[in-house]
């Protein structure tokens, strides 16, 4: 079982930053962010591999979010600047012990989420 605990939400103008934490009790196969609008399905944020020498990046953040991993603490960042109205949702983290995979099926352990409410 794996735990995860988030941090970093909250209210910020637009063009403002934000960065999200996602402490992890295990090390596991991959983890990403994603995140979830009132009505919407839970997207694709960001994803990184177990070392973190590999991300890729949902194309509507793609140059705005960095997501990193700090191996020796188990912890996953999300790095978000130039925030837009639109990046408004709950973010989750997420674990995989599955695959590196852009699929939230695919992750077997989630966070509690962390709202980010970006004003125009």
């Amino acid at each position: 079982q794996v735990q995860l605990v988030e941090s970093g939400g909250g209210l910020v103008q637009a063009g403002g930053s934000l960065r999200l934490s996602c402490a992890a009790s295990a090390r596991t196969y991959a983890m990403g962010w994603f995140r979830q609008a009132p009505g919407n399905e839970r997207d694709f944020v960001a994803r990184i591999n177990w070392s973190g020498d590999t991300t890729s990046y949902a194309d509507s953040v793609k140059g705005r979010f960095t997501i990193s991993r700090d191996v020796a603490k188990n912890t996953v960042y999300l790095q978000m600047n130039s925030l837009k109205p639109d990046d408004t949702a709950v973010y989750y983290c997420a674990a995989s012990t599955l695959a590196y995979s852009t699929n939230p099926r695919m992750y077997n352990y989630w966070g509690q989420g962390t709202q980010v409410t970006v004003s125009s």
